[in-house]
């Protein structure tokens, strides 16, 4: 045990200093420029990574708090949720969210949208298949709603074209997947049960071992290689403002909302992935 509580606070003076680095839990604007260019060129411009929640069993968690905690392995246990990139870099983390909670609850709590709401993140502007878009997108699983901002796939394609569809889109959101095995095997105090009392202690050890996971990642990362854009056309815009009316708000979380762009997106995603066959055919 007393090993276990120096690990503790060892993890914890390096939390500290960790979370002070300015890039490695976030997305600069020569990150979300690279995302988009290996967006476009996986065949989803626009495409900024892929978002999916897991759970951390909390071994020792309060006998109090044990009912909240319990999700549908019937143990204690708490969520994370992630953003991840083609080469498992995590650029969105929150974590925190009891188990009894679905990735639903976990995203209207997370802080993905909140800088979208209020106009602080970077406009991205592109084109598919002949409509203009200005709101990057994540892929997802059947369990979101349909949002403007998320691509899920087909659960039951009928025609060639959406078979195509499902198959890319399900391949290229196996990059998070791959993210939680990633961890999991790098981090062997996260791929065990989590033994501490303090929840803020479990935080602190998670962020550590997301931002030492980016280090990693940003180290061994390919900088040689260079994209060329394909059909679309993908730029980006400051948004400095830090002030934004309630109407304002109000509309951007309408548009985020809106089903009808959630399927217009996916239609042009299907219409483009199936002439980018055709061309490499």
């Amino acid at each position: 045990m007393l090993e276990s509580v120096e690990t503790v606070m060892v993890i914890q003076k390096q939390s500290i200093l960790l979370l002070h680095q300015p890039n490695f839990l976030r997305a600069g604007q020569s990150d979300l420029q690279r995302l988009l260019r290996i967006g476009e060129e996986r065949g989803f411009p626009g495409m900024l990574g892929s978002l999916d929640c897991t759970h951390w069993q909390w071994k020792n968690c309060p006998m109090a708090w044990a009912g909240q905690y319990k999700g549908k392995e019937k143990k204690p246990s708490i969520i994370l949720e992630v953003v991840a990139s083609y080469d498992l870099w995590i650029w969105h983390a929150f974590f925190g969210m009891p188990g009894s909670n679905n990735d639903i609850n976990v995203l209207e709590r997370s802080s993905l949208f909140s800088d979208l709401y209020n106009g602080k993140t970077p406009e991205v502007h592109y084109t598919i298949n002949g409509h203009s878009y200005n709101m990057g997108y994540y892929l997802a699983d059947g369990i979101y709603p349909p949002l403007a901002t998320l691509v899920q796939t087909i659960s039951a394609p009928v025609s060639q074209k959406r078979k195509h569809f499902a198959e890319m889109q399900e391949s290229a959101r196996k990059d998070v997947e791959r993210v939680f095995s990633v961890l999991s095997e790098k981090f062997a105090m996260i791929k065990n049960p989590a033994r501490l009392w303090n929840k803020h202690d479990l935080a602190a050890i998670m962020r550590c071992c997301i931002i030492l996971h980016n280090m990693i990642i940003e180290d061994q990362r390919d900088t040689s290689t260079h994209f060329e854009y394909g059909s679309a056309c993908v730029t980006t815009h400051n948004v400095t403002s830090d002030e934004t009316d309630f109407g304002t708000f109000l509309a951007r979380f309408e548009k985020v909302h809106d089903v009808s762009r959630h399927h217009q997106l996916q239609n042009d995603l299907i219409e483009h992935l199936w002439k980018v066959k055709g061309k490499e055919n």
